[in-house]
């Protein structure tokens, strides 16, 4: 029977005047892939530092496979992908990755590390003399050098190309499918909805929704028209039949509806000069936006 990878118990953690999470309480089952998303500042770096035990909270209680986070990390049960972190420059990336999976229990074998994240071909190269995208992937191999149970990934994917990314997330997606569990934060609202289980969305430091992609997508619900307009009036579109949204970006505008078929004909009687027009479900970009109040 699955246990929780990660609990959190109406964790509270301010800084000064400005709350990062108010009670956030969240569970999260061994083999989950969770991606937690917010706008900036919503408190998902901070929810991350809590869930490692970097950060205490002011109030409630968090449980990392089934002790205390701290323990967990120190033990190498739980694996760290930050989103910014230094590397040792002077060294090779087999090396490098030799010397940190020897600091694991059993030490595992550094090769396994090296072909998780790609780069068995870099083993000889000088951490200097690797690109932005390849530096990251060397992260990634140091993350996961102990074979952990918990993967905690902030912004993952940063400074890698399409297949970059697409290699990244097979192989997490590959240690989740053997009972692995990933937690991710990331601005790539796409990789959320191909790659995550669970979406976690926080805005002012609570959550504000938590479900499958679909699900989260169904709380907006309705559908989007969007169509070509100069000289739009949002209030005058906001009095179309079935509009629940409006959002003009130059000629660019976006109805979310509840009725498109009334929303179209309503449209068409009023702007006759209306071009480009398309209807779509609404996506997770959307929703993101409804459900956070626009902030970015």
């Amino acid at each position: 029977m699955k246990g929780n990878a990660l609990e959190l118990k109406a964790v509270t953690r301010a800084y000064g005047q400005v709350t990062a999470l108010g009670g956030v309480d969240l569970d999260v089952a061994e083999g989950e892939t969770v991606a937690v998303l917010g706008p900036n500042g919503a408190g998902k770096s901070t929810l991350l530092s809590v869930a490692l035990g970097l950060r205490a909270p002011d109030a409630g209680t968090a449980t990392v496979l089934g002790g205390a986070p701290l323990e967990a990390l120190r033990t190498g049960r739980v694996g760290v992908l930050p989103q910014e972190s230094g590397l040792l420059e002077d060294v090779r990336v087999g090396e490098l990755v030799s010397a940190v999976a020897g600091m694991y229990p059993g030490r595992p074998d550094p090769g396994r590390a090296l072909r998780a994240a790609g780069i068995e071909e870099l083993a000889r190269r000088p951490v200097g003399r690797l690109s932005g995208g390849q530096r990251q992937r060397v992260r990634f191999a140091l993350c996961v050098a102990g074979d952990p149970e918990l993967l905690v990934l902030d912004e993952p994917t940063v400074g890698l190309d399409v297949t970059g990314r697409r290699a990244l997330w097979q192989e997490i997606r590959a240690r989740t499918a053997r009972g692995r569990t990933a937690v991710f934060a990331t601005h790539y609202l796409t990789e959320a909805d191909d790659y995550a289980d669970r979406i976690v969305l926080l805005a002012g430091g609570r959550v504000v929704a938590d479900g499958t992609p679909a699900e989260v997508k169904a709380l907006v619900g309705g559908n989007e028209v969007r169509f070509a307009l100069g000289g739009a009036d949002p209030a005058e579109l906001e009095g179309l039949p079935g509009v629940r949204h409006v959002s003009v970006t130059g000629r660019d505008v976006r109805l979310r509806t509840g009725d498109s078929d009334a929303t179209l004909r309503a449209l068409f009687a009023a702007c006759a000069d209306v071009r480009d027009v398309r209807v779509e479900s609404v996506d997770l970009e959307s929703a993101f936006v409804t459900l956070t109040g626009g902030r970015d």
